[in-house]
């Protein structure tokens, strides 16, 4: 008796498929950060990517999807930068490693400004949209699990006692947006509020 087929691995996209989907992906940043989401239509990611609308359907189901894709991309770097910094400042004491991480994940530098109002004009039309919003809530609540994650793993002082690390990373996540959308203009007042979110977040938190 032949021994049964070894169970076959999940298939990955083909090369050409994850290829059209980065320029898409980069030609939608290019244009939502410099025209903003509302005036940037498929047939433009398209054209600025070389590509029809049937290779931008095949990748994405809409523009909106587009978008949130892009902001997971977002979340991800930042993911990672955050658990970068939180291996190399081990030896710090406590209260000063959470201030230095709270601060990390709160901080929006100023080539993340366009990325700043992109979010903001993305939470007001998701907010008129029913469908929309559901979908923001989802990627919210899929952000919150993967820094749930990395508080787990890598942060746990971020983590107080008596609440979950799910918890933690909503409050630390609601806190981000809030700063973004009183900061997009930068300037003095923005890092004194930066300053003073970090000290009150690290003391409750650290």
């Amino acid at each position: 008796m032949n021994p049964p087929p070894a169970e076959a691995a999940a298939p990955r996209p083909p090369r050409r498929r994850v290829h059209t989907r980065a320029r898409l992906l980069a030609a939608a940043g290019e244009l939502f950060l410099s025209v903003g989401f509302a005036r940037t239509s498929i047939e433009d990611v398209c054209a600025t990517a070389g590509y029809t609308r049937g290779a931008f359907y095949s990748n994405f189901g809409s523009k909106e999807e587009l978008l949130l894709a892009l902001f997971d991309d977002q979340a991800a770097g930042r993911m990672a930068e955050l658990e970068r910094l939180a291996a190399a400042c081990e030896a710090l004491a406590p209260q000063e490693r959470a201030r230095l991480l709270v601060e990390a994940l709160l901080r929006v530098e100023p080539e993340e400004s366009g990325w700043i109002l992109l979010f903001l004009e993305f939470r007001l039309v998701a907010a008129r949209t029913e469908a929309l919003a559901e979908q923001a809530a989802a990627h919210d609540l899929a952000v919150a699990r993967a820094l749930a994650d990395v508080l787990e793993r890598a942060l746990p002082e971020l983590v107080p006692p008596g609440a979950s690390a799910a918890q933690a990373a909503t409050v630390i996540l609601a806190a981000r947006e809030g700063l973004l959308a009183r900061t997009a203009a930068g300037g003095a007042a923005a890092e004194e509020l930066l300053a003073a979110t970090a000290a009150v977040l690290s003391g409750l938190l650290g």
